[in-house]
């Protein structure tokens, strides 16, 4: 065979792999957004309990994962015993660690004094999302041993039976306890499905001096676990404190529109810094600095230019895109989504911060910031949202994201000169001529004339650096 035909055909094998992940992923993606767009339409008050409910189970899911995943792929590539037997080790872990956030979402529901409903509700979705810790183990096996189409294919049907349950309850009118079941109908399904496929030929031993090498292995990522768990706490926080103060109904206002910020901003970091730039920063730092310095500069530029136009448009359509996606009970979610379009801004420019840090190896400095914020995010939950539960809410987490960018940027800008004042100067211009454009536009034309004008500067500059920033990107792959 010659390189050409290897080359070809490990691409075709990539792509296959990544084919399976990615449409089992826009099934459930287009599943999820019909039962929880549905549910938000029809009863509002339900979608806030079950919001809230999730995000108690997220909260579960990282307690039991606890960075476990990570060290579970390198202790299947290193071969140290079958799979099935490391699988059940871990596994084992990950049992306990549920076990104790069981524990713990039991004591949080009662000191809170939710309803008997309430407490149904969160017991049965947070299990069935803090579940999907086991379901995950499953997954990074079938991703280690080049299993992706068993993957991919449980992801499908474990969404399809899971979501379509819930549509089809919620469609005949069955009662929000019953509807809950869908969570955990999913999850279940997926460790039935994919556990079977992996663990058909078991020769699980549970063994203790594997789960102290376990233990060791996942020492050395406790830094990355304490950040993601502070940070799943610091986004989070806001919510349980406005369940306490604003309730359901207020809990769904804030998540209508949080779903369409926090997705913009988990779109950038996941698909584009992570998994794109984070490899070749890491890569940089290490063979060729000046290069490294040049493709965080062209990146930092390019992520404020692409968030402002982003920012404008979620900020001035705002009431005619929550009324469109969720109805017309959101009124109080439109004027939520102005305050919170910052986030998007703080989230782009801190996640670039974050990988570069980790790129440096200033993890343990970047897990001193996390735990500030979370501070921070306290402090101000505490004195905002009881006086004002929606505004204080929206505010809370917009100054916990500038806080903890403001660190995070801070240490970059020092240390690094991210962000170059020359591209900082341009943005400055474009928005000066957006702002103007806009005016003119408002005062001589109408008001989508206004809103087309005003974007165009920021558009043109994110698209003229765009092309820099692949061109840098491609030089160094």
């Amino acid at each position: 065979m010659t390189d050409n035909q290897s080359s070809a055909g490990t691409s075709h094998r990539i792509f296959r792999k990544f084919a399976y992940l990615f449409s089992a992923h826009w099934i459930r993606e287009v599943l999820q957004a019909v039962f929880l767009i549905y549910l938000a339409r029809h009863y509002s008050e339900t979608y806030g309990q079950f919001m809230l409910a999730i995000s108690i189970g997220q909260i579960m899911l990282f307690v039991a994962e606890f960075g476990l995943n990570q060290h579970l792929a390198t202790l299947l590539a290193r071969k140290a015993d079958y799979p099935s037997t490391i699988l059940m080790q871990v596994t084992l872990v990950k049992s306990v660690l549920l076990g104790l956030s069981w524990l713990g979402m039991l004591l949080f529901i009662f000191w809170q004094g939710y309803t008997p409903e309430l407490k149904m509700l969160v017991i049965i979705i947070s299990t069935g999302v803090g579940l999907e810790a086991l379901a995950s183990s499953f997954y990074v096996a079938c991703q280690v041993l080049d299993r992706q189409d068993v993957e991919g294919r449980w992801r499908a049907v474990a969404a399809f039976l899971g979501f379509g349950y819930g549509i089809a309850a919620l469609f005949g009118g069955l009662g929000a306890v019953f509807v809950a079941f869908f969570k955990l109908l999913e999850t279940l399904i997926a460790i039935f499905g994919a556990g079977m496929s992996i663990l058909r030929r078991a020769r699980a031993r549970i063994k203790p001096e594997h789960l102290r090498l376990i233990w060791k292995t996942w020492r050395g990522g406790l830094v990355y676990t304490l950040m993601a768990i502070a940070a799943i706490f610091y986004n989070k926080t806001n919510l349980f404190f406005l369940q306490k103060y604003g309730g359901a109904v207020g809990v769904a206002q804030y998540s209508v529109t949080w779903q369409i910020i926090d997705g913009v901003s988990i779109m950038v970091s996941g698909m584009l810094l992570r998994r794109v730039l984070f490899p070749l920063f890491v890569k940089l730092w290490v063979s060729n600095r000046e290069e490294y310095f040049a493709l965080a500069r062209n990146t930092s530029r390019w992520l404020i230019a692409t968030s402002l136009p982003v920012m404008f448009i979620l900020a001035a359509e705002s009431d005619r895109i929550i009324p469109l996606i969720f109805g017309d009970g959101y009124a109080d979610a439109v004027w939520m989504q102005r305050y919170l379009v910052g986030c998007i801004l703080f989230a782009f420019i801190h996640n670039l911060a974050h990988y570069l840090m980790i790129s440096i190896q200033r993890e343990r400095l970047l897990l001193i910031f996390y735990v500030l914020g979370l501070i921070f995010n306290l402090i101000c939950c505490a004195v905002l949202i009881p006086r004002y539960p929606l505004l204080g809410t929206a505010l809370s987490i917009v100054l916990t994201k500038a806080f903890v960018a403001l660190m995070t940027v801070s240490f970059c800008q020092i240390r690094l000169r991210m962000i170059p004042l020359s591209g900082l100067f341009h943005i400055f211009l474009a928005t000066a001529a957006g702002v103007l454009l806009y005016v003119v536009g408002i005062k001589y034309l109408f008001r989508e004339a206004g809103e087309l004008l005003a974007l165009a500067p920021m558009i043109f500059l994110a698209w003229k650096w765009r092309r820099s920033l692949t061109q840098k990107a491609e030089q160094v792959i």
